[in-house]
C-alpha cells in the first residue's frame, strides 16, 4: 500500500455519508422553499466533509497518543496504529484537512455572517477535543449527543439557512432523523469496542452502563428516525414521507438482530449498513420532497 491509498484508508470514506446527507437534505428543503444555490450547497458539503474526514484523522492521532488503539483493535485496521504511517503525517494531514475546511468556511462566513462563523469554529473544535484533552467528547461519554445535534439539526439548519438565509423549527425537526441514524452509527461503533474502551478508560455511554443500554439506545435512535416523520405530517402536512419512512425499522431488522445478538468483529458489516440506513434515508426524503414538490 502506498501512503496515499494509507491515508484514503484513513479518512474512513464510508463513515463520510453522515457528514454528506445532512448537507443534501437542507439543500433539498432549500430548493423547495424556492431557495436552492448548488454552488453554495456543494461549498457546504466540502466543508463538512473535510471537518468530518480532519477528525477521523485527529481521532487516529490523539488515541494512538494515548494508547486507546492498540493491536487488540476489533474494527478496520488504523495505519497509524498499525505503524504504516508516522504519528507526524498523521498530524498533518488532520492539520490539513481542517485548514481547507476553513478555507471553504470563509466564503460561508461570508454569506451566512456571525452564526455560520459560530458553527463552523465549533465544528472544528469538536473535531479536535472529540479525542484530544482530557475531557475529549469520546472518553466521557458526550460523543452521541454531539453526534445527534451537528450531524443532524445544526448541518441541516445550517445548509438550509446558508441557501435561504431564514431558518425556523420545522427545518430543525426534519434534521432530528438524520442526527439519530449518524449516532446509531456510533452506537454500533461503541458496542463493537466497548472491552477495549474499558480498558483504555474510553467512558462511552456503553461503558458507563453496558451494552444492554447500548442495544436499546440502537433500538431507539431507530424508532424515532421514522416516528419523527409522523409528527412533522401532522404539524406540516407533507403525507408522503411517513408512509415510505414507515419502513424504516423493517428496513433496519437486520441490523437491529445483529447489535442485539452480536458481539466484537460482527459488528463491523453492521456498522457498515447502519451508515447505509442513513443513505436510504436521506433518498426517501429526497424523493418524497421532489414528488410532494411537483403536486
Amino acid at each position: 500500500m502506498t501512503k496515499f491509498e494509507l491515508l484514503k484508508q484513513s479518512i474512513r470514506p464510508k463513515t463520510l455519508a453522515a457528514s454528506i446527507c445532512p448537507v443534501l437534505i437542507g439543500s433539498i428543503l432549500a430548493w423547495h422553499h424556492g431557495g436552492l444555490n448548488w454552488f453554495t450547497g456543494v461549498i457546504t458539503l466540502l466543508s463538512a466533509a473535510f471537518i468530518q474526514i480532519g477528525t477521523n484523522l485527529a481521532n487516529d492521532y490523539f488515541d494512538f497518543k494515548k494508547g486507546a488503539d492498540t493491536k487488540d483493535r476489533l474494527g478496520p485496521i488504523r495505519a497509524t496504529q498499525a505503524g504504516l504511517i508516522s504519528l507526524k503525517t498523521t498530524k498533518i494531514a488532520f492539520i490539513s484537512m481542517f485548514a481547507l475546511a476553513f478555507g471553504c468556511g470563509l466564503y460561508l462566513v461570508a454569506i451566512g455572517g456571525l452564526p455560520i462563523f459560530i458553527i463552523g469554529i465549533i465544528s472544528i473544535a469538536l473535531g479536535i477535543l472529540y479525542t484530544a484533552t482530557p475531557l475529549a467528547l469520546a472518553y466521557t461519554g458526550m460523543a452521541d449527543i454531539v453526534s445527534l445535534l451537528f450531524f443532524g439539526p445544526i448541518a441541516v439548519g445550517g445548509t438550509y439557512y446558508l441557501q435561504t438565509h431564514t431558518i425556523s423549527p420545522e427545518i430543525l425537526l426534519y434534521g432530528l432523523p438524520i442526527g439519530l441514524l449518524a449516532a446509531a452509527i456510533l452506537v454500533v461503533n461503541n458496542l463493537r469496542d466497548v472491552e477495549e474502551d474499558r480498558k483504555s478508560q474510553k467512558k462511552t455511554l456503553i461503558v458507563r452502563f453496558g451494552r444492554k443500554f447500548g442495544q436499546w439506545e440502537y433500538l431507539l435512535y431507530i424508532l424515532l428516525s421514522a416516528l419523527i416523520p409522523w409528527i412533522t405530517t401532522i404539524i406540516y402536512g407533507i403525507n408522503f414521507w411517513i408512509i415510505i419512512t414507515a419502513t424504516l425499522p423493517v428496513i433496519a431488522l437486520p441490523q437491529i438482530k445483529s447489535v442485539f445478538l452480536d458481539t466484537g468483529k460482527a459488528l463491523n458489516t453492521t456498522l457498515e449498513k447502519t451508515g447505509r440506513l442513513l443513505v436510504i434515508y436521506t433518498l426517501i426524503f429526497s424523493l418524497t420532497i421532489i414528488t410532494y414538490h411537483s403536486l
